[in-house]
This record gives C-alpha cells, structure tokens and sequence, in this order.
C-alpha cells in the first residue's frame, strides 16, 4: 500500500488545494494497493504558475544546452538507480507482466531520455543563413510551459517522451498522470528531486480528466502534449485550435501486419505474438489486424492459436506470465463486447473469448483469435485494447494494402516476408507512420506518429524535440560582418 498525501510542485511536496482522493486498486486482485491526492483546478493553477517563474525568469530556458543535458543526464542516472521500483509499481498498479514492465515500463524510458540528452548536446538551436536580403540568424527557442497529459498503459514511457524532449528544448513541464495509474509519478519525482532540476521546471498533478482539460484551457501554457484515446484527442485539438495553441497528439490505431506468401509463418508467428498482445493488448501499436493471403489463410490462423494457446495467462508478478489483467473492470467489459459483436457479425473464434479459469479476482480476458473476418466487421475497424486479434484474408498483395490502409487509423504496421525489397515496396504503399518490415520497431531516433485519426505531429528524434521549439528569424544588416 502507497499512500501520498501531497503534490509535487515548485521542486518540493504539497499539500492539495482539495481533500479528495484517488484510489488505485490492482487490475489483478482489485485489492486497495495506492491512494493519492486528487488535484483540483487549483492545484493546476499553482503548477502553471510555478512551471511559468521558472520559465520566465528561472534559469533552466536560459542555460546552455550542454548544462541542461547534465542535468537531464543526471535525472536518468536517477531513474535507471529506481528501475526496479518503477517495474514493480507499474506492474502494481497497470497489471502489465513484470517482464514487460522490467523492459518497456522502466528500462526503455531511460533509453528514450539518454537519446535526448545527447540530442541536446549536438542540436543546431541556432543556424546562421545567408538570406535574398542579407544574413539572417535562425533561432529554435523553447516555446514555453508544456502541459503534457498521458495514459495509463505505458506511463512513464509516455511521461519521458514529453518530459524529455520539452526539457531539451528549454521548456516547463506540468504533468497530468493517469487517474488509473499515479503512483509511478511520485517515484519519478523523488528521482527529479535527486537529480537536481531547477525549482517548478517538473510539476505533477495527479487528477482527473476534467482537471485536465482545464490545464489544456489554462491561459498559462504554451503547448499541450497529449497521448490516449482518438475521442480524447478531438475534444483537446477543438480546444487547442479555440486558443491557437500548439498541440502533438499521439492517438489510438488499429494496425494491421501483412503475411505475404513468402513468410516462414511457423517462425514468424511467435515473433508477431508479442507485439499483437503486448502489454495485455493494451498498446497503441499492437498489430491487432492479422492480414494472410486466401492461400495460407488457414495455416496462419491454425499457427497463431497455437501460439496464443502456449501461452501463460495470470498472475502479472509471475516471469512466465505473457497476458496479464486489464486495467479496469470497465475496461474488459469493453473488451467483453466488442468479443460479443465480433461473434454477432460472424467472426470465429479459434481460442479464447471468455474469462480464464481461476481468476476470478482480477480483471481477465483471455487472449482471443478472431477468424472468418470481414474487414468491414466492428472487431477489424475499432481500437478494442485488449488481447483480441482478427485473421483477415486477403486475394493478392494489392488487397492487402487495400485492406491495411482502408482503416480511420495509420499509427503502425508491419509486412512479414522473406524478401526485404518487397516489405519495403509493401512499406511505402500503407498509410501509416510508422512501419516495420519483419517485426514491430519504434526507434527514438526517427519520428513517430500517426496519420490520420492516429494523430497530429511528431514525437522522438529531431522532430520530436522541434514541437517543443518556437522558430525565430533574426535579419542583419547588408554591412554585417560575422
């Protein structure tokens, strides 16, 4: 049990503006495990106003690049000191399998923040450029207080991946954590505590969603920075365009990894797995639409229930664990339902579609495979986010594309083949950010983000660290002389 009685704010712990609380409660047992102060919309107002000093007149928009990425550095020597916390925790409070949570919860991160650490150190903020008229220094200035407000399936990944490049850049953070999943923010602050960063540079908020909304409104801040659902996202960029206020918005998908002809599908098959189930299904890239050709239809379907059937459901602290709970009871009735509408429409289920044996306690779903899937179905057209994936046939590689791109989302994908020069020529034909030719990659170097309902902007590498940054042109005289 963790209990919190206070916010971090201004560099140090306070006391809430309210007396309300928010209690978390573990997807596996649904036993009490956490409870944190419910922040209002004043406490958002007191993080604004500390992360605003400490960009107006604070030091670290006017530090060298160089000195900011010491301390970034020093921040993820602290984070990597508490990786074993945070996977706990995460594991804790998310129901992720700690396998998963020892790597994409806590270790990655690190990778992501020490990316941005040596960006910082070699990024041209400033470039000198012969102009029509003259000279003309083009200055790249940290666009100011960030408010980034994040999910609860990979919380502090996505907490660095707004934290990290805003802080590159010379901007201010106010962090708006998950209802569902807080308790990682407060080790991730006593980490910024041990690092040294400067007074209200990070400030958390642990609260609600309508107390975030009301950081999106605040008249405080310079940019949003939101990742969660597509029905979220629209309601911040409506509000975001009402304020001409810059926002990045990574959102839902529903990716499809195409199975051409020439795939070794009985080695290809436990390599798809993890990244269609990952995180229990609950990641905006899984490669949830499974799409093989009429003429091994039945040979993909037939080896991923295989696959799916060797795998162990239940106890998310167990190593063997490879799907644990769902987040929250409303959550797998979500999942529940969507497994209902696929069988109403006609879909087959090869394995799973119910609750496993023996976990009452916990908020399961088993792993499912869906077949016979028309790609007009619910099941292959909506973000279910779980462990539920469609086998969808296809008639030659033109159809394939066809279908993988006759979707409202383009945030992932993947083609397995035996011929890379094909994956790729399959690559630049699907309309989607990012794709990968024999697996499932995000690399922090190069940008990541989504077409169309997947999102608006870019986050990781350069690009990433850009959306943090304001363009400014500074034009000399004929005479000048550098």
């Amino acid at each position: 049990m963790r209990t919190y009685e206070k916010l971090f704010l201004d560099g140090g712990y306070v006391a809430p503006a309210g007396t309300d609380t928010l209690e978390v409660r573990s997807p596996a047992t649904q036993a009490l495990i956490g409870r944190v102060p419910e922040g209002t919309a004043a406490d958002i107002d007191r993080a604004v106003a500390a992360a605003r000093r400490a960009f107006d007149v604070g030091p670290w928009p006017r530090m060298t690049p160089d000195e900011r990425a010491d301390l970034m550095g020093r921040l993820n020597e602290e984070l990597m000191a508490r990786l074993d916390e945070f996977a706990e925790v995460i594991t804790a409070e998310v129901g992720s399998p700690i396998t998963f949570s020892q790597t994409a919860q806590s270790q990655v991160p690190t990778m992501l923040l020490d990316y941005y650490v040596n960006l910082a150190r070699t990024f041209a903020f400033d470039e000198r450029r012969q102009g029509v008229l003259g000279q003309t220094w083009v200055l790249r200035e940290p666009i100011g207080v960030v408010g980034a407000i994040i999910p609860w399936n990979v919380p502090l990944f996505v907490a660095i991946s707004k934290i990290a490049p805003a802080l590159a850049a010379g901007c201010t953070v106010v962090l708006k954590p998950p209802p569902e999943t807080p308790l990682f923010a407060y080790v991730l602050a006593e980490a910024i505590i041990a690092a040294g960063l400067p007074a209200g540079v990070v400030n958390i908020v642990t609260a609600g969603r309508e107390v975030g909304e009301h950081l999106v409104r605040h008249p405080g801040v310079d940019k949003i920075s939101f990742t969660g659902s597509t029905a979220a996202g629209r309601r911040i960029a409506a509000l975001c365009g009402e304020l001409l206020r810059p926002v990045t918005l990574e959102l839902g998908g529903k990716s499809a990894a195409i199975f051409l002809d020439d795939a070794d599908v009985a080695a290809m098959v436990p390599e798809l797995l993890p990244f269609a189930m990952m995180n229990s299904g609950q990641a905006c890239i899984a490669q949830t639409r499974i799409l093989a050709s009429r003429r091994r239809y039945a040979e993909v379907v037939d080896a991923l229930t295989e696959e799916v059937r060797r795998q162990k459901v239940g106890d998310p602290t167990d190593p063997e664990t490879f799907c644990g709970p769902l987040i929250a009871e409303r959550q797998r009735a979500r999942v529940e339902g969507y497994i209902a509408a696929g069988r109403a429409q006609g879909a087959r289920v090869t394995i799973g579609g119910g609750r496993p044996h023996g976990l009452d306690g916990g908020w399961y779903v088993e792993p499912t495979v869906f077949a016979d899937v028309d790609s007009e179905m619910t099941v292959a057209r909506e973000e279910i986010f779980g462990p539920v994936v469609c086998v969808i046939p296809y008639d030659d590689e033109a159809d394939a594309v066809r279908i993988a791109n006759a979707s409202s989302y383009g945030l992932s994908g993947s083609v397995w083949t035996s011929d890379h020069a094909r994956g790729i020529a399959v690559a630049r034909r699907v309309r989607t950010g990012t794709f990968t030719v024999n697996g499932c990659a995000i690399d922090f170097a190069t940008p990541f983000g989504g077409y169309k309902d997947s999102g608006l902007g870019r986050e990781f590498g350069p690009e990433g660290l850009l959306g943090f940054l304001e363009v400014k042109s500074v034009n000399m005289p004929f005479d000048y002389v550098p």
